[in-house]
């Protein structure tokens, strides 16, 4: 096994009022997180779950061009549609019930003339490198990752 090559990333924020916190991110425009009026924020931005998911999308579509190019997959374009299932009694305390997503499907659609062995092969191993990917399946959600050309 090779020598471990750590890397440290980190995040400031700051609570504003209410439900709603902004995020620094090195020197990144500030990112204002919030929840729906329905839940009592006032809906200024996404709310911490969404940006789960944005992150799912963004750590995968990195892992797709690095793992791509090491494949010599060729693909023109790809987007991403995810969706979470939360159960809200783990967010009200509900003893014996998580407050974490309980599931996320992962649509992935790609733009390319590869075959659909090729598209399992990059997907399987997206789905063993990627960070945000493996922290969901770690933590106990379960992902359904639907991957096909457009």
């Amino acid at each position: 096994m090779a020598t471990a090559q750590l890397l440290k990333v980190g995040t400031e924020g700051k609570w504003n009022h209410g439900l709603q916190t902004s995020i620094t991110i090195r020197d990144f425009e500030k990112i204002t997180v919030d929840e729906p009026v329905n839940f009592g924020g006032t809906d200024e931005g996404p709310t911490p779950v969404e940006l789960v998911l944005a992150g799912l999308s963004s750590c995968a579509s990195v892992m797709i061009a690095l793992i791509a190019k090491e494949q010599n997959f060729s693909y023109s374009g790809v987007d991403f549609k995810n969706e979470g299932t939360l159960d809200l009694r783990g967010l009200q305390g509900v003893e014996g019930v998580s407050p974490h997503f309980q599931s996320v499907q992962f649509d992935v659609v790609f733009n390319t003339e590869e075959s659909e062995e090729r598209i399992e092969a990059l997907k399987a191993e997206v789905e063993r490198r990627c960070p945000v990917l493996n922290l969901l399946a770690d933590a106990g959600v379960h992902v359904d990752g639907n991957w096909k050309r457009a």
